[in-house]
Parts: structure tokens; C-alpha cells; sequence
């Protein structure tokens, strides 16, 4: 085998591991992905450990509705992702715990809870969230394999 031959192969499998790299890159980012959660908030609909499949169309949208599980960036902790129902869209009334009076959710946010109303940080807690700070929404448990269920509202 020539130098020119292996550089020739060599370049030919770069260049298809680069194309094939782009194509994961662009699917995990703008289409879908999976996401392991973590934490008791969305107990017992969610479990720690649970990993779902998720897809980014409807929030680019704003497709999203009531009841719909979605994964956003913590308003307390950019680093950190949270895992929550949407309970109220822009223009509905919510009850929040500070203050403990209602609340009208301002156009752009949306009003996030836990399932698990006992032990999570959502709305009730931090207000409105901003729509721009969800990433995506859950479509299905496909992890434990004998819990694979669909989560779509």
C-alpha cells in the first residue's frame, strides 16, 4: 500500500466521520434527544434514573401545551436542567405560594410544577419561568425497558 493510497483512505474515513458526527450534532440539537432524570419532583409519573426521549420542534414553535412534561433550564441554576409539568400558559390564573394569592402568567412564560407538589422547586417557589428557557419537550419513558411509556399530553 502506497503513502498516497492510506492518506487517500485515511482522508475518505475522516471525512465520513465528520459527516456522520454533524448529522448526530444537528439531530440531538434541533430534533430530539434523551434525558436521564433525576430527583423525586416528578414522582410518581417520573423517576430517578428514568431516561426519556425528548424532542425541541415544539418549544421552537411554541407549540407546547397544558400538561406537557418538559425539560428547561433552571431560572434558580442555569447549569442545571429541571424536569416539570406545564401548568399554566400566558394569560392563565395560577395559584402560587408567595404571595398566596393568584396570579395572572405575563406573555413569554409559562407557570412549571413537580408532580410530586411535596417535594419540588417549581414555579410555586421561583414564579414564571420564561419560555425561552425551555429546551424540550418529553415525548416517552424508554427507560427501565418494562416502564417504556408515552408521555405526550
Amino acid at each position: 500500500m502506497t503513502f498516497m493510497n492510506f492518506f487517500g483512505k485515511t482522508c475518505g474515513f475522516i471525512g465520513y466521520a465528520l459527516q456522520y458526527a454533524c448529522i448526530t450534532h444537528c439531530t440531538f440539537e434541533y430534533i430530539g434527544d434523551f434525558v436521564m432524570c433525576s430527583g423525586p419532583s416528578m414522582e410518581p409519573t417520573l423517576e430517578s434514573n428514568n431516561i426519556l426521549l425528548t424532542e425541541h420542534i415544539s418549544p421552537r414553535l411554541q407549540k407546547l401545551r397544558r400538561g406537557d412534561i418538559i425539560i428547561a433550564k433552571s431560572p434558580s441554576n442555569p447549569r442545571q436542567n429541571i424536569c416539570k409539568r406545564i401548568k399554566g400558559l400566558p394569560g392563565d390564573k395560577v395559584r402560587g405560594n408567595f404571595p398566596k394569592r393568584s396570579q395572572v402568567v405575563p406573555r413569554g412564560h409559562v407557570w412549571l410544577e413537580g408532580d410530586n407538589s411535596s417535594n419540588s422547586a417549581d414555579s410555586r417557589i421561583y414564579g414564571p419561568v420564561p419560555a425561552g428557557l425551555i429546551r424540550s419537550r418529553v415525548v416517552c419513558r424508554v427507560w427501565p425497558l418494562d416502564k417504556i411509556t408515552s408521555l405526550a399530553a
